[in-house]
């Protein structure tokens, strides 16, 4: 009976399961400006990186007028949001060879709003 009691007295102690905050693309909007130093959601406005525009559904390196590694080349990507969130979690992870040196975004929540961003604003399918 003691061990019940304990038990009912720890239970709220416990941490509630993690809910899925939905992605927000505003708030993505504003982690993508540290990758706006390199890539545009603009179509056919490379920088030092592709241009983001139209990235989700696309094959990774088919981006037009763009000189892409032969890591990303033959990566056999396609930018959905699972293959999206593994990039940008660790892209010489996910691509080893690959030129951007971006180190990633350890935050999965940031990640997921970068996301919704890119679907928002750059012309996804």
């Amino acid at each position: 009976m003691i061990l019940l009691a304990t038990c009912a007295l720890l239970v709220p102690l416990l941490p509630a399961p993690a809910r899925a905050q939905t992605a927000d693309p505003a708030r993505g909007e504003e982690v993508f400006e540290t990758c706006s130093a390199c890539h545009s959601i603009e179509a056919g406005e490379n920088g030092y990186g592709p241009s983001l525009h139209g990235v989700v559904g696309r094959r990774a390196g088919a981006a037009p007028d763009y000189e892409y590694s032969d890591a990303m080349r033959r990566a056999r990507l396609v930018w959905d949001d699972g293959t999206l969130d593994r990039w940008l979690a660790g892209p010489r992870t996910l691509v080893p060879g690959t030129r951007m040196s971006f180190p990633g975004l350890p935050n999965r929540q940031e990640r997921r709003d970068v996301i919704a961003y890119l679907k928002a604003a750059g012309g996804a399918p």
